[in-house]
């Protein structure tokens, strides 16, 4: 393995096939239904989440890792050879998943662990950890490696479009996020990363017009500059997210392979299912 490892938690919407394809290691973060506690990628996922909300009625609540969970996942690291470990952390302005990975490095004193505060969310966390995992496989040092993970998110752009505000209503968020406006339950916000956080841009009336404005926006951000990466996320939709890969095809230039991923649930529990969204990287100037 590379003398470098990288570490993530699963806020960062990489699956479990893809992080292990690229050498990433995944720390869970925790969904609570009462007592019972899932893992999201091991036991549990979007559709699993929904199917059960839906039936129960009750959204549940998430968790960031433990400390240990994060030791854990850097002992094996170093068990399997890597020399030093870059950890690539959900924003710190939602989650407190950062800190509790930074508690765990404290258990380390004498070995080089760095904590990166993505300040991102989804799959633009994720393209910060790829890019580490390219930079580690290449045989950059941990300096290196944080630092190409860190390049990354200034060059990455995301837009979603939330299919129903139903499970914002039911967290109680709905109030914060669409305060004023007529007939909530139609509304279909428009998000983007903002400060660290997901947040609304714009409010669209129909689910065509909230992709063709995500399509817009996304091709604005990106303007003449070539795209180095591109996913689709979505929330128990991976027939809507086939429908706005093709979308998007035809409004801008988009590479041959493009990523589709779920969302996860740490961050799916607030947005609902039916959601669509999208993330760029563009390539250095």
């Amino acid at each position: 393995m590379s003398r470098v490892a990288v570490i993530t938690d699963t806020d960062s919407s990489l699956s479990p096939q893809v992080a292990a394809d690229c050498g990433i290691r995944l720390v869970p973060i925790t969904i609570h239904f009462g007592d019972e506690v899932y893992r999201t990628g091991v036991e549990i996922d979007d559709a699993a989440l929904f199917a059960r909300v839906d039936r129960e009625g009750v959204l549940p609540t998430t968790s960031a890792p433990a400390p240990g969970m994060f030791a854990e996942a850097y002992q094996q690291a170093f068990d399997a050879g890597a020399e030093s470990i870059v950890c690539v952390c959900v924003s710190s302005q939602v989650s407190a998943t950062y800190a509790a990975a930074l508690n765990a490095r404290e258990l380390f004193p004498r070995r080089e662990i760095r904590v990166i505060d993505s300040y991102m969310l989804s799959i633009a966390q994720g393209f910060m950890a790829l890019a580490a995992a390219d930079a580690a496989r290449a045989g950059a040092t941990a300096e290196e490696v944080e630092a190409a993970a860190l390049a990354v998110r200034e060059r990455t752009h995301l837009f979603a479009a939330l299919a129903t505000l139903k499970y914002l209503a039911m967290s109680g968020r709905v109030g914060h996020i669409a305060a004023g406006v007529a007939g909530l339950l139609n509304v279909k916000p428009i998000l983007t990363i903002r400060d660290g956080k997901l947040e609304l841009l714009e409010r669209v009336r129909t689910q065509s017009k909230a992709w063709g404005r995500v399509a817009e926006l996304l091709a604005q951000a990106v303007g003449s500059a070539p795209v180095e990466r591109m996913a689709i996320f979505h929330v128990a939709a991976p027939e809507m997210a086939r429908d706005f890969e093709q979308l998007l095809r035809t409004r801008m230039a988009c590479p041959p392979d493009v990523l589709i991923t779920e969302l996860t649930p740490g961050l799916s529990v607030h947005s609902g299912a039916g959601m669509v969204g999208a993330a760029v990287l563009t390539a250095a100037g």
